[in-house]
């Protein structure tokens, strides 16, 4: 079980990557191809990384598109953890007769 709560993929590539090199949202979103808006909320934490997001970073970062993925899913997943669903009962196989 993940105790900690995972950090956002958006929340990485500002610290890790933006800030570090210098350049501002706009800079990093003209680099990536994608609009200011569109980065600046996944930077904000407003949206997920998609699939399409995460190749655009893994070029421009010669990084693995898996790697932000990564991040992504277990972050959804400690999110749904956190609001685990009750009414599941368990699948089981049914005998012929």
């Amino acid at each position: 079980m993940i105790t900690r709560k995972p950090t956002h993929p958006g929340e990485v590539l500002l610290e890790d990557v933006i800030k570090p090199l210098g350049i501002t949202i706009t800079e990093a979103a003209q680099k990536l191809g994608v609009s200011r808006k569109t980065l600046s909320e996944l930077v904000n934490q407003r949206s997920s990384l998609s699939p399409e997001m995460a190749l655009r970073i893994s070029e421009a970062t010669k990084t693995s598109p898996e790697s932000w993925l990564n991040m992504q899913t277990k972050l959804d997943l400690w999110n749904a953890l956190q609001k685990k669903p009750e009414n599941v009962s368990e699948l089981h196989h049914q005998k012929a007769g």
